[in-house]
């Protein structure tokens, strides 16, 4: 048998890749970056300026939003709720909704803003997001129905479940747990099940 195609692979490997830029493509322009550059964090970065009412949020909400989570908020089929179960986390089946479950009002208005509203033709205007979420928060009992919501007064606002999330520790606290040799001998001969999954068989 040949030892060519084994001699080549060598060869090609052994080659240096090379960083030479390959002529494609160009810098993109400041404006182009700033019309990508759209998310809202938790200390408000990023929020434009407006401002919208309970009371306007509840129009543009039963416009644009209310055919998919119904015009309360509480969710149409198999479409999601918004607003409500409040204290049902420790439930055997919990609503997690803005005002239940979500730890920050940014996340909303970024998740509205990126993908809402479908099937409209155009997403939402700031003002007009500034006023679904004061509907929203209206209608989980957390503000006035004269609740004005806008970028000055917007991380003001705390939702119930701010606390309720820490960072990720599993690498720390589970990780050793399974990772040991396995046993290989003397090993159990019977296997005890010892809890079950809530609401299981």
């Amino acid at each position: 048998m040949s030892r060519f195609p084994s001699l080549l692979m060598v060869l090609c490997f052994a080659m240096p890749v090379t960083a030479e830029p390959l002529g494609l493509g160009r810098v993109a322009e400041p404006d182009e970056i700033a019309a990508w550059d759209i998310d809202v964090r938790p200390d408000g970065l990023g929020l434009p300026a407006g401002s919208g009412s309970v009371a306007m949020g509840e129009e543009v909400f039963i416009e644009k939003c209310a055919a998919c989570h119904g015009d309360f908020a509480e969710g149409v089929g198999r479409y999601p709720a918004l607003a409500g179960g409040l204290d049902t986390l420790q439930d055997e089946r919990p609503m997690r909704t803005i005002g239940s479950f979500w730890p920050y009002l940014s996340t909303a208005y970024d998740f509205i803003n990126r993908a809402m509203t479908v099937g409209y033709g155009e997403a939402a205007s700031d003002d007009e997001i500034y006023a679904i979420l004061a509907y929203l928060l209206y209608s989980s009992d957390l503000v006035d129905e004269d609740f004005v919501l806008s970028r000055e007064n917007f991380t003001s606002i705390h939702l119930p479940n701010e606390g309720g999330f820490y960072m990720d520790d599993r690498a720390q606290t589970e990780l050793p747990l399974f990772t040991h040799d396995a046993c290989m001998s003397n090993c159990k001969t019977d296997v005890e099940i010892t809890a079950r999954v809530p609401g299981s068989q």
